[in-house]
C-alpha cells in the first residue's frame, strides 16, 4: 500500500515460531494504534477443541471440513483490558478451553489439513478486510496478507522460547516439566516448518527482528519505527 496508509487501510502482518511473541506484541499493537486483531492461532485452536469435543480424528478431512466452516461462520474476539483477547464461538466463551493440553497435543495435526487451512484463510483475509488489522500467525505475511503494509518475522531460540512458555505455563498454574515445554516447541517447530500447506516461513520482504534479549516494549517500539521509517501513518 502507498505511504501515507490511514488506519482504516493499514495492515500489519507478524509471523514467527511458538512463544516467539506474537501474540503479546500484536495485541500491544492494535491497542497502540485502535486498529483490529485477528490472532490466527486461536482460530486453528477452536477447530481442533471441536474436533475433540465431537470425537473427530485429524485426518477426518471431510468431518474436519465441516468444523471448520461452522468455526468460521461463529468465531469472534473480544478485545479486553487484560493480556489474553476473549474468543468466542457465538456466545460460548473458549479463551480457556483452547488453551488446553488436549489441544495443545493435536492442534498441529489439525492445522495440517487442507481443508482447514483453507477456511482458515478466508477467516482471517475477512476479519482484516475493509478496516486496520495486525494479524499473527504463521503464514500470515507470505500467504495470508501478501500484500500487507508491514510484515515482521519474529524469532528467538528454542531455549529462549521454552523459558518464555514453561513461564507463561506456570503464571497460569499449570505443572509441566521444563524439559517438556522444550520437546514441544522442537515438536512444533518440526511439524510448522515441515508441513505441505503453508508452512512456517518469513516472507521474503519480511523484516526479521531477533527478540531473544529485547523486551515487549522495544520490540513493539522497534515496529513502530519501521513503520514510521516506511511513512506510514494510524
Amino acid at each position: 500500500m502507498d505511504a501515507g496508509s490511514s488506519k482504516e487501510q493499514i495492515s500489519i502482518a507478524i509471523d514467527g515460531p511458538a512463544a516467539s511473541g506474537k501474540s503479546t506484541v500484536a495485541l500491544l499493537l492494535s491497542r497502540r494504534f485502535g486498529i483490529s486483531l485477528v490472532n490466527s492461532g486461536s482460530m486453528y485452536r477452536a477447530v481442533t477443541l471441536m474436533a475433540l469435543e465431537r470425537g473427530v480424528s485429524a485426518d477426518d478431512e471431510v468431518a474436519l471440513q465441516g468444523i471448520a466452516s461452522d468455526v468460521a461462520a461463529a468465531f469472534r474476539f473480544e478485545i479486553c483490558d487484560g493480556d489474553t483477547p476473549r474468543v468466542f464461538l457465538r456466545e460460548r466463551e473458549i479463551t480457556g478451553d483452547i488453551r488446553s493440553a488436549e489441544v495443545g497435543d493435536m492442534v498441529s495435526c489439525v492445522s495440517e489439513s487442507p481443508v482447514v487451512r483453507e477456511e482458515m484463510v478466508r477467516l482471517q483475509r475477512r476479519l482484516a478486510a475493509g478496516a486496520g488489522a495486525v494479524v499473527e500467525g504463521r503464514d500470515i505475511g507470505a500467504t495470508v496478507l501478501p500484500d500487507a503494509d508491514v510484515k515482521v518475522y519474529l524469532e528467538a531460540s528454542q531455549s529462549e522460547r521454552a523459558r518464555r512458555r514453561f513461564a507463561e505455563l506456570r503464571d497460569r498454574g499449570v505443572t509441566v516439566a521444563r524439559e517438556q515445554v522444550r520437546c514441544e516447541i522442537e515438536k512444533r517447530d518440526r511439524i510448522d516448518s515441515l508441513r505441505d500447506v503453508s508452512p512456517l516461513r518469513m516472507a521474503p520482504d519480511a523484516i526479521l527482528i531477533d527478540t531473544e534479549n529485547k523486551t515487549i516494549s522495544e520490540v513493539v517500539d522497534e515496529i513502530v519505527g519501521i513503520m514510521s521509517d516506511k511513512q506510514i501513518t494510524c
